[in-house]
């Protein structure tokens, strides 16, 4: 299937490793240039240099999400170097583990911060020009938490369903002028913080890779009527029916 993003511009978020690294290699893989940015100089410059070793074309600008002053910066970037942006793919880390209770003001500020208006800081600065061309993809990289919370990652749940709320809310707006917002939602997959979290006995794990694969595909033209949804891409491990 021709997914239709040769020759598109995309920006991706927190793409020095893991889903956003994955997303933004698939990405490329279907001929899009790609903007990555992530804190880590050293991880951008691997990653660019994979993506031109594979014939891609891919551009590096560091810098940390919860400044509200990079998401417009990585915009303009892209519009500077290609003239146009086509799609953004807004990744961020999860926030430290905590159980409801547990959790103060501090770190619940933290987490929205992070894992909510960094996403949607992203989304006001580029919506406008994607509206201006025609077509546009907006993919938030949630959480599974999102349709299922899981007890002792409170941050996770708060600030992740925030974002779903105001994806399914925006995604109403864009609808009519060519532009689509969806949440992707990872379960397990074999990542530096599941790593660090530990594997769940008996738990099955998905790749990078794959989960890549699923975010170019809702970036793609072949998606146009998939709006406004969150995605679980976790093996069937969430139990919900919604």
């Amino acid at each position: 299937m021709d997914l239709g993003l040769s020759g598109r511009v995309a920006v991706v978020t927190a793409a020095s490793k893991g889903l956003g690294r994955a997303s933004a290699l698939a990405l490329a893989a279907e001929g899009a240039r790609v903007l990555v940015s992530a804190r880590s100089a050293d991880l951008l410059a691997d990653l660019v240099g994979e993506v031109g070793a594979a014939g891609g074309e891919a551009h590096a600008v560091v810098g940390d999400m919860t400044d509200p002053a990079v998401p417009q910066r990585l915009v303009e970037a892209a519009l500077e170097r290609w003239g146009r942006l086509d799609v953004v793919v807004g990744n961020a880390g999860g926030p430290p583990s905590g159980r409801a209770l547990d959790v103060d003001d501090d770190a619940l500020r933290a987490a929205f911060e992070t894992n909510a208006l960094a996403s949607v800081r992203l989304a006001r600065a580029a919506v406008p020009h994607l509206v201006e061309g025609g077509w546009g993809r907006v993919v938030f990289v949630a959480s599974a938490s999102v349709k299922q919370p899981i007890p002792d990652l409170a941050l996770s749940n708060t600030a992740r369903t925030a974002l779903w709320a105001w994806t399914k809310t925006a995604a109403a707006d864009v609808a009519a002028r060519g532009v689509t917002i969806n949440l992707v939602c990872p379960g397990l997959h074999a990542t530096d913080r599941l790593l660090e979290r530990g594997v769940p006995a008996g738990a099955r794990t998905g790749t990078p890779e794959d989960f890549g694969k699923v975010v170019a595909f809702l970036c793609s033209e072949p998606a146009a009527f998939v709006n406004g949804t969150a995605v679980a891409v976790d093996g069937g491990a969430t139990l919900g029916l919604l």
